[in-house]
């Protein structure tokens, strides 16, 4: 494994951590912070969220994982081969479906469609109680479960495809 590859993986396996860890943050007690949030604080607060999070580190590390985590599967798969590199595959494409994906399809929609929306309105109100919060912190779980996963397989495989190279 060359050692510029092998300090990609282990920048991967940090920021997959790191990402994981902002989504664990949400599902584990932010949503539920904003839905307990009197008036409309809670549908404010998550609209600036939205609006915030492109601004910040966070979005570099969240995309930019998205082709480096299709560079790292092909790597396992192709690169590495073995039974270990099956680890290294998966945490790759668990990251582009399980997260990425998820957010792709299911979280920015719900993003876009509460942004839209008037903080003042009934209607808003019954979106941000009966819809957006169980179904967005529920994708928002699956990502956190996904970034998990990623850094915990990379880690595994990165460790395993080390000792089998040193061993050698």
């Amino acid at each position: 494994m060359s050692p510029i590859f092998l300090l990609l993986l282990q920048f991967a396996v940090l920021a997959y951590a790191f990402i994981g860890g902002v989504f664990l943050a949400f599902s584990d007690f932010i949503m539920r912070s904003l839905a307990n949030a009197s008036g409309t604080g809670g549908v404010d607060t998550m609209q600036v969220i939205n609006r915030e999070v492109f601004r910040w580190v966070f979005m570099v590390l969240f995309i930019g994982m998205a082709p480096m985590s299709l560079l790292i599967a092909v790597y396992g798969g192709f690169y590495v081969g073995n039974s270990y590199g099956s680890f290294i595959l998966a945490a790759g494409m668990i990251y582009v479906l399980g997260c990425f994906g998820v957010t792709v399809f299911f979280n920015v929609p719900m993003n876009e469609t509460l942004a839209k929306m008037d903080v003042s309105t009934q209607a808003t109100r019954d979106y941000w109680t009966e819809t957006y919060l169980p179904r967005w912190t529920f994708w928002n779980t699956v990502r956190t479960i996904a970034c998990g996963l990623s850094a915990a397989f990379l880690l595994f495989g990165l460790v395993w495809t080390t000792q089998i190279n040193v061993a050698a």
